[in-house]
């Protein structure tokens, strides 16, 4: 049985010696692929090629036997690490008569990040940071771009100590928060303005298929080359007033962090043996849990500051604190009746998006699954 176990053991490692190889050299043609879209400024992410050959891969897997799912996902993470090598290439210039980027404060995270990808694109990037303010009118004078990339709370307060700016700069910030910032920056700079809100960490490896929500303040036209730009690096635009992005984002971050929080500082004042819980945990559950101690591995200032941006998140929470009320009502009358129609209702309003995001989750699952120690 040994001798048997040996032989096909050293056949599978010879196997995976010849897909080490392979994936070598497809990373090697992704480089070249790199180097061409940057020379034409050519988009990291393209939606419509990927699907056909994944399509394509799924079909052929099929028809040797494979399960389509899995090459699926094996290139699905290869993709992944492609994106994140053509970064390696830099990006076409899609501007290049702009004068030098000024960031303040692009020595935090996000910021870096940005200078990151703007100096990869050829751009000449400068940093201001919270001891450069006594060199500001300098570092400022013949700016082309300034990017306010800094704590939520100092954001408006950083806005209103920027000296004049030349009239054609435009003014732009990352901050989470986007109506209060995009009517300081009005207020202080009467060029172009533009709200960004990037959706994603600084540490991400690539910006393909990232998020860039975006809201017009002032003369659009002046950095529609920087959305396209954000479009090279392989970011997803979706443009909104920022009225409705605070307004959605009270559900999406506010919410959601709160409810985190608070369901991280339960289990912290029960004192969970949290070994016991990842050792009897399901992969949902291992899932959840990572996601309440990854919001804990963060700066607390930062989402301090996104819970507590507007009174309007917090009657939010609080109305979620109500229904949470009225849920118990539930259980403490038995009521199992009005719970299942409650369910039902819920499951209305999800719609066709339930049965879709069980199947989206069912990778997710296999991947919180495969990951376990």
């Amino acid at each position: 049985m040994v001798a048997e176990l040996t032989a096909l053991r050293d056949q599978i490692d010879e196997v995976d010696k010849a897909l080490l190889e392979l994936l070598a050299k497809r990373l090697e043609l992704v480089a070249e692929v790199g180097e061409v879209k940057s020379r034409y400024g050519l988009p990291v992410y393209v939606p419509e090629r990927e699907a056909a050959m994944l399509a394509s891969r799924r079909k052929e897997a099929e028809g040797l036997g494979v399960p389509p799912d899995l090459i699926e996902d094996v290139l699905r993470r290869v993709m992944r690490e492609s994106y994140t090598s053509e970064n390696d290439k830099g990006f076409k210039t899609l501007c290049p008569q702009l004068r030098p980027i000024v960031i303040i404060g692009g020595n935090g995270q996000m910021g870096s990040l940005f200078n990151r990808l703007l100096t990869l694109s050829g751009y000449q990037v400068k940093v201001l940071d919270q001891d450069d303010w006594p060199q500001a009118d300098t570092l400022l004078a013949d700016a082309g771009m300034v990017i306010v990339s800094v704590p939520i709370h100092v954001t408006e307060q950083v806005i209103n100590q920027i000296p004049p700016l030349p009239e054609d700069c435009i003014l732009v910030d990352l901050a989470s928060v986007k109506n209060r910032p995009l009517q300081a920056m009005l207020a202080v700079h009467g060029g172009p303005v533009l709200g960004l809100h990037p959706m994603f960490g600084p540490d991400v490896g690539s910006v393909a298929k990232q998020v860039v929500v975006y809201c017009d303040g002032r003369q659009p036209e002046s950095y529609q080359w920087l959305l396209e730009q954000l479009q090279v690096w392989g970011a997803r635009l979706h443009r909104i007033s920022a009225v409705e992005h605070d307004q959605n984002m009270a559900f999406i971050q506010a919410l959601r962090h709160f409810a985190t929080f608070a369901y991280g500082l339960h289990l912290a004042e029960e004192n969970v043996q949290l070994e016991q819980l990842l050792a009897l945990s399901s992969p949902i559950y291992r899932l959840e849990l990572a996601m309440v101690g990854r919001l804990f591995a963060q700066d607390p200032q930062l989402y301090a500051d996104i819970i507590m941006s507007s009174e309007e998140n917090i009657h939010l929470i609080k109305r979620y604190y109500q229904r949470f009320g009225e849920a118990i009502q539930l259980l403490e009358h038995a009521d199992k009746q009005a719970f299942i129609q409650s369910f039902q209702k819920v499951e209305h309003w999800f719609g066709d998006y339930a049965q879709r995001f069980l199947v989206e989750s069912r990778s997710l699952l296999r991947q919180a699954n495969d990951s376990r120690q």
